[in-house]
């Protein structure tokens, strides 16, 4: 089973090439600590309706370092994709090995008993690249990645919300199941939903 310290150690274990259907091929990569300029360009280029749907802590260069220096310091894995030849990043996809009380709390309450084989996954694209699939051709990877770590299911990290069809439709797409809704932070409904990463039985 992998750690976060030998991804730390050998980032060629998660990376994957993608030649994506609409626009240049992509690599599929951890973040590392030489990323720091380049996520805060990634930040700073989200939208304002992007920024909405995200739930990070800042959008700039401080930022971005916060994030590459907590590389495998905490239990967050986090990954992006990397657009080719440019070393644009255009998107990052976290995976929380750990679970916040707050989420095991919602979702006992949906009878829904969350525990050490679980993990919260939160993807954002870069605005060129939302609503071309690109989310759907990566997001295999990202489930290999999770069983790799020993993780049997999924919830999202902070939930979607209520308001959001378009990222509803990608993660039912995708097999995740809606088991609740809660008011976030900001007054909003958003839902809590739940994907079974077991393959599926045999017969």
């Amino acid at each position: 089973m992998l750690t976060l310290a030998a991804v730390a150690e050998n980032p060629l274990a998660l990376t994957r090439h993608l030649e994506l259907a609409d626009g240049p091929d992509v690599v599929f990569r951890p973040l590392t600590h030489a990323d720091a300029e380049r996520l805060a360009a990634f930040f700073e280029g989200q939208s304002t309706a992007s920024r909405r749907l995200s739930t990070f802590g800042g959008y700039d260069l401080a930022f971005a370092r916060e994030l590459c220096d907590a590389i495998a310091r905490h239990d967050k894995l986090r990954l992006v994709l990397e657009e080719v030849p440019s070393g644009r990043i255009v998107g990052l996809l976290e995976i929380s090995l750990g679970l916040h009380p707050s989420d095991i709390a919602r979702y006992r309450e949906a009878d829904v008993y969350l525990g050490a084989t679980d993990c919260r996954f939160g993807p954002t694209l870069a605005d060129d690249y939302q609503g071309k699939g690109v989310g759907t051709q990566v997001f295999p990877l990202v489930v290999d990645v999770a069983r790799r770590f020993g993780k049997k299911r999924m919830i999202l990290w902070g939930g979607v919300l209520a308001d959001n069809p378009r990222a509803i439709r990608y993660y039912e797409k995708h097999g995740f199941q809606t088991v609740g809704s809660f008011t976030d932070a900001d007054g909003a409904r958003a839902l809590d939903m739940i994907l079974d990463l077991r393959p599926p039985q045999g017969r």
